[in-house]
């Protein structure tokens, strides 16, 4: 469904850990991460921290349902947050405005 906007999927996971993995993997690390609060194993605050101390410069965009996560997703070091439900239209342009800053 991205890549109809012109950005590439490099992968996905079902779980924070898994994310943390698969990321680890990458010897070019991706432009941005899309990361979700709820996940079995690792939630997304955890695995943005452990992410982020793996490469500091990591964007990451944090998607939940939950809006009172949304300062503790800040204070992880997330860079964007939208709150679900949203549309298409504003993850795009989420994604644009964070990869163009």
């Amino acid at each position: 469904m991205l890549e109809s906007s012109g950005f590439q999927v490099v992968g996905t996971a079902e779980n924070g850990e898994k994310a943390i993995q698969i990321y680890n993997q990458f010897p070019i690390k991706p432009d941005l991460i899309l990361m979700d609060h709820r996940m079995p194993v690792k939630n997304g605050i955890e695995a943005t921290k452990e992410i982020l101390l793996i490469n500091g410069k990591s964007k990451i965009i944090f998607l939940s349902a939950d809006k009172s996560v949304k300062k503790l997703a800040f204070d992880s070091g997330a860079v964007g947050f939208l709150a679900k439900p949203f549309s298409f239209e504003s993850l795009v342009n989420e994604i644009k405005l964070i990869l163009n800053a």
